[in-house]
């Protein structure tokens, strides 16, 4: 014991080993007194918790139908209305003719109806919907981590089933990839709320195969069955992933790919805690981490701050708009920034 706590104080490449270590099971010793602590927390909608067990049909409707209901107020109001104002369709279809008012674009007088009717008449049209919107979900064993009372893997559900529901709601067809190290689950996209309840049901009671993190056979998959038509991908991911950088820039160059990062207040600093042993959730590693002293939460903290400016480096470089979602806040507001972000670009043709 003492000779693992004097390898982790005298070595710096610790640091790289704890990028993929979680609080999942702790034990703090302080003044001789051994305190038992647990970050990790059931879902606030229990799906997780059932994953090994047989669940009825009603049930998962039931939980299906709570999720939705819980977010119903979200989606309805400025969600939605943000949804629709930046992803618009790929073209313009006549909806009406009304009179002309001071303003109008002249270029879309109707000059045949208002010849008949003697007064001005210009033509209306709407965007057309039917976009095609994929979500890539994480649902790899470190999403299973959290220290605020709400793991990772429930924040991104919801997340996921706001999205959907927008979606489906703007009259849009929309898709699911679920993937660890592999591709679990594909659902080719379509409109409908049913639709909206299949994907949702997936997100809810997946029970992945795979034990790690890989985005690369997701992103590839997409870029093959999406090549020919542009789509609007969302990415849901703690990115506790290597090697995907060549497969996100090719989808990227194609399709509108936004991220939404998730990230736990512990992945970000490490307080003084006293001796903790960490596991990993996808290796199962279990090490001992001597957190008395804040010399090692202070290079934590550096090596997390240069990735991630190297990892908004690439994505600014890529054209990616993105997000970082806190499990415990509020995850509206990181949303309607990545939206206004989205719309700025595009205004602003960068």
């Amino acid at each position: 014991m003492n000779r693992l706590i004097a390898e982790a104080k005298r070595s710096d490449q610790e640091i790289g080993r704890l990028r993929r270590l979680f609080y999942t099971t702790v034990g703090a010793i302080r003044i001789g007194l051994v305190r038992a602590v647990s970050w990790m927390s059931p879902g606030r909608d229990g799906s997780r918790r059932w994953q090994r067990r047989k669940v009825a049909p009603s049930e998962i409707l039931k939980r299906v139908r709570r999720l939705e209901l819980r977010l119903r107020r979200l989606v309805s109001e400025m969600f939605l209305g943000a949804y629709e104002s930046i992803f618009k369709g790929q073209g313009l279809e006549f909806e009406e003719v009304r009179e002309y008012q001071a303003g109008d674009d002249v270029r879309n007088i109707d000059w045949n109806v208002s010849a008949r009717m003697a007064r001005l008449f210009v033509k209306k049209f709407r965007h057309e919907r039917e976009l095609r919107v994929f979500l890539v979900v994480d649902v790899s064993p470190s999403l299973e981590f959290g220290s605020q009372g709400i793991k990772k893997s429930d924040l991104s559900a919801e997340l996921a089933a706001a999205l959907i529901l927008a979606a489906v709601r703007s009259n849009d067809r929309v898709g699911l990839v679920l993937f660890t190290d592999r591709v679990e689950k594909f659902i080719p996209p379509k409109k409908g709320m049913s639709q909206a309840h299949r994907l949702i049901r997936e997100i809810l009671f997946c029970e992945p195969a795979g034990t790690g993190t890989d985005l690369v056979p997701a992103l590839d998959l997409l870029r093959r069955f999406a090549r020919r038509k542009r789509s609007i991908i969302f990415i849901l991911t703690d990115l506790h992933a290597k090697g995907y950088e060549a497969s996100l820039k090719k989808l990227a160059h194609r399709h509108d790919v936004l991220v939404i990062l998730l990230r736990d207040r512990r992945e970000k600093s490490l307080a003084p805690l006293g001796l903790v042993r960490l596991m990993d959730l996808e290796t199962g590693e279990e090490r001992w981490l001597d957190l008395r002293s804040p010399s090692l939460g202070e290079r934590w903290q550096q090596f997390i701050e240069a990735e991630w400016r190297q990892r908004e480096g690439l994505l600014t470089q890529w054209r990616i708009d993105y997000a970082e979602v806190v499990p415990g806040e509020s995850p509206l507001v990181p949303l309607m920034e990545l939206f206004r972000k989205r719309e700025y670009r595009l205004r602003s043709g960068r």
